[in-house]
């Protein structure tokens, strides 16, 4: 179950290119140490991404790439849109449907329409944040169609524990999540296919190939971030302090547990959030007694 480098993705619906706050953010950590990139555009984080995969591969190493996404969505979206009850078959027909250009322009708000039209109503999606009106998304929340939830069992699971992700359907307004999800997948699809056997994506697939994908939540960590210098871009602090948590636990032997296999309602459609429920074992190997550095000062103090 050891990986040589940790990423940890932090994703954007920006519709124009931008750095900093709420943009991309890509923290890594590994032997030599931990950073965090700042992609302003989808295209160029894709075209990272894609040289991480080529480089771990070429090296014969391990990755495990930790996306702020949500990979799949409610119990019976799959099987209306694409006729498998499977979230990878959305992953492909998203891939399929959206585009999205070098200058971060996009048709997300279309094609949330468009699945919308598979559905008796006005949703599941909705939040439209354009000015002009899109035929078959709604401004506000509508009722949801019959049999769709409005969060997963994971969120719902997150939610009594004190976090508070999003709805999938949420597409605009105050930490919303959706339209990410809907420009972000495809990217995850295009570049598990051009690797393909080389990449699994937990939980839908044993995390034993040399590129693992897991959704996570980056909030997991969201103790030490406010912890950490309040000069850092607070989503800089998120995917770089949840890398590195997770690089030290890796190399403790501990990553194991945040493979255990999710409840079965989980499966093949919702997936679930890796790390959750882990979040003071996070914040423990965030502490400085599992600090290198830390101790190796202690060392030449003593």
């Amino acid at each position: 179950m050891t990986f040589d480098s940790i990423a940890v993705l932090d994703w954007s619906s920006a519709s124009t290119p931008k750095r900093g706050r709420d943009s991309i953010w890509l923290g890594v950590a590994g032997s030599a140490g931990v950073r965090a990139d700042n992609l302003p555009t989808r295209a160029l984080a894709e075209a990272h991404l894609a040289k991480m995969f080529q480089d771990t591969l070429a090296r014969k190493a391990r990755l495990l790439l930790a996306c702020d996404l949500s990979f799949g969505f409610p119990r019976g979206f799959a099987p209306v849109i694409t006729g498998q009850a499977d979230a990878l078959a959305v992953w492909d027909w998203l891939a399929h449907h959206i585009r999205d250009d070098a200058a971060n322009r996009h048709n997300l708000r279309e094609v949330a329409a468009m699945a919308n039209g598979h559905f008796a109503g006005d949703g599941p999606f909705w939040g439209n944040g354009a000015r002009a009106d899109v035929p078959g998304l709604s401004r506000r929340k509508p009722a949801l169609p019959a049999g769709l939830a409005e969060f997963r069992l994971t969120e719902a699971v997150a939610r009594a524990q004190g976090l508070y992700p999003k709805s999938s359907w949420q597409l605009a307004g105050a930490g919303a999540v959706g339209a990410q999800n809907l420009v972000g997948l495809p990217i995850l699809a295009r570049l598990r296919a051009q690797v393909l056997g080389a990449v699994a994506v937990w939980p839908f697939q044993p995390p034993d190939t040399p590129i693992v994908l897991v959704e996570t939540y980056t909030a997991l960590v969201d103790g030490p971030v406010r912890a950490a210098d309040p000069e850092t871009v607070r989503d800089a602090a998120q995917v770089a302090l949840l890398a590195q948590a997770l690089h030290r636990m890796d190399r403790a032997g501990g990553l194991k547990a945040l493979f255990a296999p999710p409840p079965p309602e989980a499966l093949p459609e919702e997936g679930w959030i890796f790390g959750l429920g882990h979040s003071a074992a996070l914040a423990e190997f965030l502490s400085a007694r599992h600090d290198p550095a830390a101790r190796s000062n202690q060392s030449r103090i003593s």
